[in-house]
């Protein structure tokens, strides 16, 4: 029996509303479109010190010492004022500049923390928790920019610097740029759905630092036809991986809609396809100093490879690949499909599906930015279209879409998947 597959790539960045034969728009994101071949060969990777650091005679404590966390140096300027360094894994490298500490002190009160970055500005904006697990955003009346930026969109229109207030006590406060999701935590969710007869998991491979590269197969064991995704190939970008979280659970769901699905399709899920760079709080790349999502030609990092040799294991069991999608983060949401005078008919799927997510979701409008440059392929959607096929899409959350939109959009997504390949 031939059997299909459909393989989505959850990126986070930024949805478009799109339709056919869209004209490109200019976009904050970097690097969906025709880029230069760039090598792929292992960079050295400063490794930060993770450890506490304490001042006021012991009695103020900060500390990166866990999993996703950085900060690169404290300095006390006195008056309960503090100035936090952080800096990147190695350069060049895309400015995202990911921090995630906690603080604490045997006095309460509150102090100030002056943000300053390597070569870079204030993108993130700060997230507060008391648990390392539910996050709200800083209250905006302690959130101080300094040397605001340039227009309205994109790095240049970040602050230079930040000062935050923060009231801290013996318990730790944890600050960070976006949501804590490291390894520990995924593969928790990842447990907690494979209660479920029809999901498994399994490794497919390891890093560069041996950690797992774990797969979620879904399966009610037809295998008619079948679906692939995989998430965060860059570290800081959470807001794809809620995204693709919401998707999966509703693909995983009780629905009737979601049961005659899984009767007709297979579900493959890599939701961290970067642990190393997302345990060690890398701004963007695995620790081999590279970005994954430009290695999906020459292969020469590890956690490519692993997804590679798992889809040409997949076909050569017989599965036909049907759809692919990467979710992203970037400044806004984004779709990056294939344009259409490349994939021709073959990527009608990808258009009615913006098309009809745009339609359900009309309070937020997502922008639409087809790429006309699938060679070389060095990113995983064109890898997918390339090599296997399948339709494909880099799936764009913005830094700051709100959570629950957030939920709203990978439900939606996933609904409106299903009515495609089932109608």
């Amino acid at each position: 029996m031939n059997k299909k597959i459909i393989f989505l790539v959850l990126c986070s960045s930024a949805l478009i509303l799109s339709c056919k034969n869209q004209k490109p728009i200019a976009t904050g994101y970097q690097g969906q479109g025709k880029s230069p071949v760039v090598s792929t060969l292992s960079k050295p990777v400063q490794k930060q010190w993770k450890g506490i650091w304490s001042f006021e005679n012991q009695s103020t404590f900060f500390s990166n010492d866990f999993e996703s966390g950085r900060l690169n140096g404290i300095v006390a300027d006195g008056s309960d004022h503090y100035t936090a360094l952080i800096t990147a894994e190695n350069t060049p490298v895309n400015v995202s500049p990911w921090y995630a500490f906690k603080v604490w002190s045997i006095n309460p009160r509150t102090i100030t923390i002056k943000m300053t970055y390597q070569d870079s500005r204030s993108r993130y904006y700060p997230k507060i928790s008391t648990d390392g697990e539910h996050f709200k955003p800083l209250d905006s009346v302690n959130f101080h920019p300094i040397n605001v930026g340039i227009g309205t969109f994109g790095i240049n229109a970040a602050p230079e610097f930040v000062e935050i207030e923060v009231k801290v006590s013996k318990e730790p406060t944890y600050i960070t740029a976006q949501e804590l999701y490291g390894s520990t935590r995924v593969k928790k969710w990842v447990d907690s759905l494979s209660n479920k007869p029809f999901i498994t998991t399994y490794e497919i491979g390891k890093s560069r630092e041996n950690r797992a590269m774990n797969l979620m197969q879904v399966s009610t064991k037809v295998h008619k036809k079948a679906i692939m995704v995989i998430s965060r190939q860059h570290p800081p970008e959470v807001t794809g991986f809620l995204a693709m979280k919401s998707f999966v659970e509703t693909l995983t769901g009780d629905s009737q809609k979601a049961r005659t699905f899984r009767d007709k399709y297979d579900l493959f899920v890599v939701p961290l396809m970067n642990p190393d760079g997302v345990d060690n709080g890398n701004w963007r790349h695995n620790m081999g100093g590279i970005d994954l999502n430009r290695d999906w030609q020459d292969f020469n990092q590890p956690e490519t490879k692993s997804v590679r040799d798992f889809l040409i294991k997949k076909e050569a069991e017989g599965y036909e690949f049907v759809f692919g999608a990467d979710f992203h983060s970037t400044w806004d949401d984004i779709y990056y499909p294939i344009d259409s005078t490349i994939i021709g008919e073959k990527g009608d799927i990808v258009f009615d599906w913006i098309k009809n997510i745009s339609n359900r979701l009309p309070q937020k409008q997502t922008n639409v930015k087809p790429s006309a440059e699938i060679r070389p392929t060095m990113v995983s959607r064109n890898y997918f279209y390339v090599n296997h096929g399948m339709p494909a899409i880099v799936f764009e959350l913005g830094d700051n879409t709100p959570r629950d939109f957030l939920k709203l959009k990978g439900q939606v997504a996933a609904e409106e998947l299903m009515d495609l390949l089932l109608n």
